[in-house]
């Protein structure tokens, strides 16, 4: 894929983040979600590219989603299979929090993971600890793995899961093994991320969240030298008659990060509240602030990008 994508792509997170951002806080995720939406739609049909969203938001909310299968794009130039959230954390946003991003990733066709609408259980760690794990074995196997290939103690590290009542076992067995835990109500993609930055103070990721962001992260941790597995958890059947519709058979397949994102990857993300790696959206009388990171896999550049936007002489997508 040609670099210069990569920059054109941020200019769609942008887009999705300055409409999320202002609901903020305002305790409506519906309207969160329907503005980033509807700003990366019309910030994907501006650009030269022939694309597909293969992970979307599938069918799981109720406001206007980008839907796997759409086609986005002005439909000429590069083929390119494109997996985003337009707003990741979308009960972040409206209550708030901190976390929320505005998220893509893309590759040449046919080289991310038609991932169904379901659950998959994760396993994230960065460069650190990268080719250790195993999530077919236990919470303290992996940790004491991981903990030697970092040059640790499994008391110094740092476990983010999601705060879910489905985790109740998990959090009992890194507790006992001596490993501290982060809790967080939502946001798995920026959480798999911080694994790979040793400023968040996160060396793990562990739990299960959605399957589609298990892509996107896997994508994300492709770029930054980070390691990720994962295995589909079917919720109820239909989930697995959609999962043999998008070609997969094998329903116990552990997945490694290349098998949920291969060949060249490029991640580009937007915060839309504070976080630990960026920044959200900040207004002014003029426009905006806007805080990115774009990377790509085939070179593993990271590029921190921090926008100052005059909405007078920008399109209006929907800020």
């Amino acid at each position: 894929m040609d670099r210069n994508l990569a920059l054109e792509f941020v200019r769609v997170t942008e887009a999705a983040a300055l409409a999320a951002g202002r609901w903020v806080g305002r305790g409506d995720e519906n309207m969160a979600d329907h503005a980033a939406v509807e700003a990366m739609r019309k910030a994907f049909d501006s650009m030269s590219i022939d694309a597909t969203i293969v992970i979307g938001e599938g069918e799981r909310d109720e406001a206007p989603m980008l839907y796997i299968g759409e086609k986005v794009g002005q439909g000429s130039g590069p083929r390119i299979d494109i997996a985003c959230d337009p707003l990741e954390g979308t009960s972040i946003t409206a209550k708030g929090g901190s976390e929320a991003l505005a998220v893509i990733a893309a590759a040449e066709h046919g080289n991310f993971l038609h991932a169904p609408d379901t659950y998959m259980r994760k396993l994230a760690v960065g460069p650190g600890a990268r080719g250790v794990i195993d999530i077919r074995e236990t919470p303290t196997w992996n940790l004491q793995r991981i903990a030697k290939a970092m040059k640790k103690q499994v008391q110094d590290l740092v476990v983010i899961v999601l705060d879910r009542p489905r985790h109740q076992d998990l959090i009992g067995e890194i507790r006992q093994a001596g490993a501290c835990i982060r809790l967080i109500g939502d946001g798995d993609v920026s959480a798999a991320i911080a694994t790979a930055e040793p400023s968040t103070g996160v060396d793990v990721l562990m739990g299960t969240g959605g399957a589609p962001e298990g892509v996107i992260a896997a994508a994300a941790l492709r770029c930054l030298g980070g390691d990720f597995q994962g295995v589909l958890e079917w919720r109820k059947d239909e989930e697995r008659v959609r999962a043999r519709a998008m070609g997969i058979t094998d329903e116990k397949r552990i997945y490694g990060i290349e098998d949920l994102a291969k060949g060249h990857v490029m991640f580009v993300a937007t915060g839309v509240t504070n976080g630990s790696y960026l920044r959200g959206v900040r207004y002014s009388a003029q426009g905006a602030f806007t805080h990115s990171i774009v990377m790509r896999s085939q070179t593993g550049t990271i590029r921190e990008i921090k926008s100052h936007h005059t909405f007078a002489n920008k399109p209006n997508y929907g800020w």
